[in-house]
């Protein structure tokens, strides 16, 4: 599936940065002409399994080392999904094309939708709950400095206009795609908000409405310190403590 306008070349160009950068162990997820590059380091078939969908300014790479070991200390699987062109990948993204590929990566991981821990970040909160939407009772859904609103942040890089449509038609096709409160209000497992007060380019508001459509049982933490891109390494006791709290909490 594609949309002319919310995968029109411009807004490609604008909302992804894709660049090589290559990692040891790969592991491929077929698409029709494109290949993921993702990496799946799993321990252990009695463990949850972490799906992570990143930021649009980040890589697989990125998250490897002390993110991943830190998941696996707490006794979790995690599978690092790689957007089209992005680190390994072949293709090129598309903010609704690549929305068919949460499908196909939930499967790859061989792990049925109850042991499944949906985790996006930022652009990748989109990804992570459409997958809480194709996967209502999946085990939980992380939200880290996500989007509520895909058209607020669309209209940042964008000109209706330049992407061939209107104003009408482009909100059109993001509440047929992109719609966050619609999605989020299907799934029915335990949901984890975070986000930082300070967050320069998605407004803490975006966390609060999440929260807001979210059903119980939920959590929201907003951290002091930090802002978009260092929420992590800002709070990395807390940050990483609110996880492991949360996967306890699942079984």
């Amino acid at each position: 599936m594609t949309d002319p306008f919310l995968d029109h070349p411009v807004l490609s160009a604008r909302y992804f940065y894709p660049w090589p950068n290559h990692f040891d162990d790969p592991f491929y997820v077929d698409g029709t002409d494109y290949r993921l590059g993702c990496r799946y380091r799993k321990i252990s078939d009695d463990y949850p399994t972490i799906i992570h969908f990143h930021g649009n300014g980040e890589t697989v790479a990125d998250y490897l080392g002390d993110f991943e070991e830190r998941i696996a200390e707490m006794g979790a699987n995690l599978f690092l999904a790689e957007f089209r062109g992005y680190g390994m990948s072949s293709g090129e993204p598309g903010l609704v094309a690549m929305l068919a590929d949460v499908k196909l990566i939930v499967e790859a991981s061989g792990v049925p939708p109850d042991q499944i821990i949906l985790f996006g970040r930022s652009l990748g909160s989109l990804y992570a709950v459409h997958g809480a939407s194709l996967y209502p009772y999946a085990a939980g859904l992380i939200v880290e400095s996500g989007l509520a609103d895909p058209l607020e942040r669309i209209l940042v890089r964008v000109e209706p206009y330049q992407l061939g449509a209107t104003m009408e038609s482009l909100r059109t096709a993001v509440d047929t795609h992109l719609n966050q409160k619609q999605k989020i209000q299907s799934f029915r497992g335990r949901t984890l908000i975070m986000h930082t007060w300070n967050d320069d380019l998605v407004n803490v508001s975006h966390a609060e409405r999440l929260y807001e459509w979210a059903n119980e049982p939920k959590e929201q933490l907003i951290f002091d310190r930090g802002d978009h891109n260092s929420i992590m390494v800002a709070n990395t006791d807390s940050y990483f403590k609110a996880v492991e709290k949360f996967i306890k909490e699942l079984y």
